[in-house]
């Protein structure tokens, strides 16, 4: 028989999945500090743009967008270990608004690793059922 215990979150995993919201809020927010203490010292972002950086390049790099960025509206947040998937759709003060997916990994208390994919602008630029050329 199927232990259905084994498939509920655990307290690991629903903080994991509260660790990644804070360090949306903290980007939302613009809270500089609040997301340094999220973030393990050992961190790495990866990116479509970015290979494997670390910390420090991070914050040079990355952070800086957080000022364009006005909101984010979770698709899904689906906690699995120490991983966290997050689909969003965010929005900039210009009004532009897109749409992504990260992988968040969490190990204890802190934001270790950041995988993100990258996905397209809303509204989407092809018809539905249809494509851009």
């Amino acid at each position: 028989m199927k232990d259905f215990a084994q498939d509920r979150p655990d307290r690991s995993e629903a903080r994991a999945a509260d660790l990644a919201r804070a360090g949306y809020a903290a980007y939302v927010n613009k809270d500089r500090a609040a997301m340094e203490a999220l973030v393990a010292d050992d961190f790495h972002f990866t990116s479509p743009l970015d290979n494997r950086i670390d910390r420090a390049t991070y914050f040079e790099r990355c952070w800086p967008n957080s000022e364009r960025i006005t909101g984010f509206r979770f698709v899904r947040i689906v906690e699995h270990g120490d991983e966290v998937l997050v689909t969003y759709e965010g929005r900039t003060g210009d009004g532009h608004a897109f749409r992504n997916t990260e992988v968040v990994t969490v190990r204890a208390g802190k934001i270790i690793e950041v995988e993100v994919y990258f996905g397209w602008s809303l509204p989407h630029p092809a018809a539905p059922g249809g494509f851009v050329t």
